[in-house]
């Protein structure tokens, strides 16, 4: 895609500190890191986000992600990392092409965990038939 700013980094329009590269995936570091040592590892096929992406091209960003991430953390002297993959604007994806962050993480860093939404588990039951459903 022309106008992809990832793939534009893939195809060298765009600079980035790339971090690993093979046949399928690329990972570089986020230039507008949320931690020290913040990589994106991103397929090289094109597609909006995880909807619409292939399984084939996401297979191969999780497997670099699993190869790649305690590597990052260490390098980076963590004491853990996020991986996470944010789908849609109401996820606050804004690129739109499928991307994983590894994100190391340290003790008293500050980012706190994800509230609680306190669901009783009658309606977290309902949920999952609807889940289940859907599959």
């Amino acid at each position: 895609m022309q106008d992809c700013i990832f793939c534009q980094v893939i195809n060298r329009e765009l600079p980035s500190f790339k971090v690993y590269e093979d046949d399928h995936v690329y990972a570089f570091m986020d230039l507008f890191p949320t931690s020290v040592g913040h990589t994106l590892v991103i397929p090289k096929e094109h597609a909006t986000n995880l909807y619409d992406a292939s399984e084939e091209s996401m297979t191969e960003a999780f497997r670099v992600a699993h190869r790649i991430g305690p590597k990052v953390a260490d390098a980076m002297g963590a004491d853990g990392f996020h991986l996470s993959m944010n789908n849609g604007e109401a996820a606050w994806q804004t690129v739109f092409h499928p991307h994983l962050h590894i994100i190391p993480r340290y003790k008293g860093d500050g980012h706190e965990p994800w509230e609680k939404l306190g669901r009783e588990h009658v309606d977290i039951e309902k949920d999952a038939e609807k889940i289940r459903k859907a599959l």
